[in-house]
């Protein structure tokens, strides 16, 4: 996910967790409504102001497992290391 994907699904968070506390909605099924009605309203407003869907940006070239896994083996090679180094 780029950094514009990122920022609209963050501002979509947001604005959706706003309107819950400010519209006190507790039930499981106004507050999907609310999630799909913030959704649609961001997915409209990028779209007016000519950007880019998000169906449509590119793919990342790795998955965040990947890069997960990759950081996690260079730590581990990193403590081998260090410890073989005493």
């Amino acid at each position: 996910m780029g950094s514009e994907e990122l920022a609209a699904n963050l501002f979509r968070i947001t604005q959706t967790e706003a309107k819950l506390k400010r519209e006190n909605i507790k039930t499981k099924e106004k507050a999907n409504q609310t999630h799909y009605v913030v959704g649609t309203t961001v997915r409209k407003a990028i779209k007016d102001i000519g950007g880019t869907m998000p169906e449509d940006l590119p793919t990342p070239e790795k998955s965040i497992k990947q890069v997960e896994r990759e950081q996690l083996k260079r730590l581990k090679d990193k403590k081998t290391k260090l410890m073989l180094d005493e």
